[in-house]
């Protein structure tokens, strides 16, 4: 975590969730895949809620650059932390598992996407921010309701830096 001296940010109120109303968008799942990966998401979303995080917005889309899959908010003691979160599901093969099919290619477009987020949000630019990956790794013997039931997420906070790129 990083610390910073400015007080402003030191002296911002805990309470802050309160002020925060998700930005919703409704999207068409047409293909069993996209079905299959909203409930993952969805799963993905409640999970983190349960661990102290409040939803900004599901599958924001920016035409013709990406999707955010989650926008959520992280409240810190002294301050909060905008949370973009890549969930993935993949069946566990000699290619790799689920976290590490975050290409950087996928990390260059999600970072793109969080800013085009935050250029139309400028309510959010103050916060920190942090691109996390919720990862389901399951196996094909399952039927899809029986991963998502049997399939705990792997959590990995900071997966990528948008300094990096």
């Amino acid at each position: 975590m990083l610390c910073y001296d400015n007080s402003e940010m030191l002296t911002r109120p805990s309470n802050i969730m309160a002020n925060h109303k998700p930005l919703h968008k409704t999207l068409t799942l047409t293909s069993p895949t996209q079905r299959q990966g909203s409930r993952f998401e969805q799963q993905a979303c409640e999970f983190l809620q349960a661990q102290g995080l409040c939803l900004l917005a599901q599958n924001w889309q920016q035409p013709k650059i990406g999707e955010l899959d989650l926008v959520m908010i992280e409240a810190g003691s002294a301050w909060s932390t905008l949370v973009f979160i890549e969930v993935r599901q993949r069946k566990r093969s000699d290619y790799g598992d689920a976290a590490l099919s975050i290409t950087m290619s996928k990390q260059r477009k999600v970072i793109k996407t969080a800013k085009c987020f935050l250029q139309q949000h400028p309510e959010y630019a103050h916060y920190d921010c942090r691109f996390d990956v919720i990862a389901y790794n399951t196996t094909g013997k399952m039927s899809p309701k029986e991963q998502l039931a049997d399939t705990q997420p792997e959590w990995l906070k900071g997966a990528f830096i948008a300094s990096a790129w």
